[in-house]
């Protein structure tokens, strides 16, 4: 499983990349603070709803502590996506949220 840190994704995006962020915490969750320009799919829902998301396009994928973005990101490789997990997820940011 591809990692990355929280502090990497933060430099990325402060350096003007547009990332493709995946936050599968619940709904409550994102909504409480969320990366900006990140997209909501609760991992319990992520079978039903990765039609929703592009095997074209990276994703980073987030949660709080960095157990459910690992398994969304396993998950998202079992089905041919380019995925990588955010290590220590939201508890590990210190970048702004929205």
């Amino acid at each position: 499983m591809k990692e990355i840190s929280a502090k990497e994704v933060q430099q990325r995006l402060e350096g003007g990349e547009r990332l493709n962020i995946l936050d599968v915490r619940e709904i409550e969750e994102y909504h409480g603070g969320h990366i900006q320009g990140a997209i909501n799919i609760p991992l319990g829902l992520l079978p039903i709803r990765m039609n929703e998301l592009s095997k074209d396009k990276p994703y980073i994928v987030v949660c709080l502590a960095g157990g459910r973005s690992a398994l969304a990101t396993t998950i998202l490789e079992n089905n041919g996506f380019n995925a990588t997990n955010m290590i220590g997820g939201m508890s590990a940011w210190e970048g702004e949220v929205e």
